[in-house]
């Protein structure tokens, strides 16, 4: 008996170094491949396009609303007497592509457009998020009273973008937005239809539920006597479980895409900044 405990004591170091091996061996396997996650919680920056897309059968409904700028002071109680609502439905449709519909105050716009994931950050692989997003809206603010001539194609613009985001850890999440858009009709008779502009965004998480979100778009082809200017927007996210809750200050009214690229008027130098706020709702 006790020469058994001898022989079995001697060939346990064996065996637990054949373990070891294979638990080293299983780490060894980990796959490091992985795609990085969450660089944004929410579908939006602020008003910039974000590279997150809804999860596969998810529906999103997106109430956005802006108040009017601060600058009218207490004649229309800091911009509260005025008031800019969007209503927004998303869905997904496999999680690589969304479709969305809204309808806004601003221009009275109608507007459908697709998202989709073109490429997914990874730990040992693509340093980037790339997303592609198109949209086209319909501009029904436009008066035949006013504008006689005004036919339906006028009505209509169109926005190309690619989204590149990078996730740098936990916290820090950064992306530009490389922007095509077209508008049909343009009350500045020297403005080209065509346009572009490169957006810029990011995230910084500040806690578990809270983080602070800048975007910025910079048009390139402005033309120099239009009063029309730059849209940038400062705002904060709070996750509340099913939803998130983003509050944000802007010089911008217009939330659809070729509204706040090419139709943003205010100007934070002059007080001309507004309040608003977008609720989203998953179900």
């Amino acid at each position: 008996m006790i020469k058994k405990i001898l022989v079995l004591c001697a060939f346990l170091p064996f065996v637990s170094f054949g373990q070891e091996e294979d638990l080293l061996k299983d780490l060894d396997n980990t796959p490091t491949n992985e795609v990085v996650t969450s660089a944004f919680k929410s579908l939006k920056i602020v008003n910039l396009e974000s590279t997150k897309l809804a999860a596969k059968g998810d529906f999103y409904f997106i109430v956005s609303h802006r108040f009017g700028y601060f600058d009218q002071g207490f004649k229309d109680f800091f911009g509260l007497d005025e008031a800019n609502t969007r209503l927004q439905f998303l869905y997904g449709i496999s999680d690589n592509f969304t479709v969305h519909v809204s309808r806004s105050g601003f221009q009275k716009a109608y507007e459908g457009a697709i998202k989709y994931k073109l490429v997914s950050q990874k730990n040992s692989g693509s340093p980037f998020d790339i997303v592609g997003f198109n949209s086209i809206a319909v501009n029904s603010a436009l008066e035949k009273v006013v504008l006689p001539k005004v036919e339906f194609s006028d009505r209509l613009s169109y926005v190309n973008q690619i989204l590149i985001s990078r996730k740098f850890n936990d916290k820090l999440s950064l992306e530009v937005a490389p922007t095509y858009f077209h508008e049909n009709y343009v009350a500045n008779n020297n403005q080209d239809n065509s346009q572009y502009a490169v957006g810029m965004g990011g995230r910084y998480k500040l806690s578990k539920r809270w983080s602070v979100n800048v975007d910025y778009a910079a048009h390139l082809n402005r033309d120099a006597s239009s009063n029309f200017t730059n849209p940038l927007s400062i705002g904060f996210d709070l996750e509340t479980g099913g939803h998130v809750f983003q509050m944000h200050f802007t010089n911008s009214q217009a939330m659809h895409e070729s509204g706040f690229l090419g139709n943003t008027a205010g100007r934070w130098d002059k007080g001309q900044i507004a309040f608003g706020f977008n609720l989203v709702r998953v179900f």
